[in-house]
């Protein structure tokens, strides 16, 4: 095991110990935790700073509220109910369509008044926020994926993860739903995981399964070489949340909507480590860099430029490009 510590240790690929010692504790003042971990206060400041993100239909703030949820909701056949605080996509229900007085899931489930009423008040009770603490509802915009995504995505919406360090834009995946995700963006549940090439925004393979792939199990189509729509813009929103959020390691979570273009769906102060897979590199050599020259990096624009700069796969930086 130790021996297999050193060689992934050599290889520049970052484990959860030194993520959270040597970056999230590090640059992440637990004081601005919330405005990652509380999607509602996420959208607000976002809002604010003019970053695009789904519009918010209503909030459920408590119990006594619940009883105004099916009037709230009355002129939107679509929509997404979800936990302000929840974490990982649990406690999230998407609406399609409407039959009558009943609600009609992705892949056809019904769902009655009082199903959607009693899920609203698990949410409440803290069922899947973090830390089991009160929660609020949140029902929002549900988005409609770009269809450049159609053929490499089953049913549901990809996102795109990027993790951004000290406001520079470090490396990037797309999460593709699957037959067996059930449509969902999920990599625990099925979802495949695929790189991006920072400088371009075009894809690399895909990871499914813990196995490298080619093509998406369902479509047969092919992964790498799809040029991400508004790749510049993407990279421009991810930059700009360092300082919606001043934490300094973050994982910026943004969809494609058909009609309204990139919208951030949620940040996440804890982000997980497995974009190194998906991109078949190790995150340690790219954050060490961008500290070695964090002076240099003061603006949205030279932090993009330094991203697209030196973290290109197909380059091999070194210290003498970069001073």
């Amino acid at each position: 095991m130790f021996k297999l510590a050193k060689k992934l240790h050599a290889a520049g690929v970052l484990g959860i110990n030194s993520r959270n010692g040597e970056y999230t504790l590090k640059y992440n003042d637990r004081k601005y935790y919330p405005l990652a971990d509380d999607k509602l206060k996420t959208a607000l400041l976002a809002k604010e700073m003019n970053i695009p993100i789904p519009e918010i239909y209503t909030v459920i703030d408590s119990v006594g509220e619940i009883h105004q949820l099916h009037d709230r909701v009355k002129q939107h056949k679509e929509f997404v109910v979800k936990p302000a605080r929840g974490s990982g996509g649990d406690g999230i229900i998407v609406v399609t369509d409407r039959k009558g007085d009943d609600y009609i899931r992705i892949g056809g489930k019904v769902l009655s008044q009082e199903d959607l009423t009693y899920h609203c008040a698990n949410i409440l009770s803290g069922m899947f926020s973090l830390g089991g603490v009160d929660d609020k509802v949140i029902i929002q915009y549900r988005v409609n994926f770009d269809h450049c995504f159609k053929d490499i995505a089953f049913q549901g919406v990809p996102d795109i993860r990027i993790i951004v360090f000290l406001g520079v834009p470090t490396m990037a995946m797309i999460r593709l739903p699957t037959k067996q995700s059930d449509g969902k963006a999920n990599l625990h549940q099925g979802a495949i995981a695929a790189g991006i090439n920072m400088s371009t925004g075009k894809t690399l393979k895909g990871v499914w399964q813990n196995k490298i792939i080619s093509q998406h199990p369902d479509t047969g189509v092919e992964l790498a070489g799809r040029l991400m729509p508004h790749w510049s813009t993407l990279l421009h929103m991810s930059a700009r949340c360092f300082e919606l959020t001043k934490l300094g390691y973050i994982g910026v979570d943004i969809v494609l909507d058909e009609n309204r273009g990139p919208l951030i769906l949620e940040l996440n102060a804890r982000p997980g480590l497995n974009i190194q897979i998906a991109n078949q590199s190790g995150l340690r050599e790219r954050l060490e860099l961008i500290q070695k020259h964090a002076n240099q990096l003061s603006t949205v624009e030279n932090r993009i430029q330094f991203c697209q700069t030196y973290f290109n796969d197909r380059i091999q930086f070194s210290e003498s490009q970069v001073n």
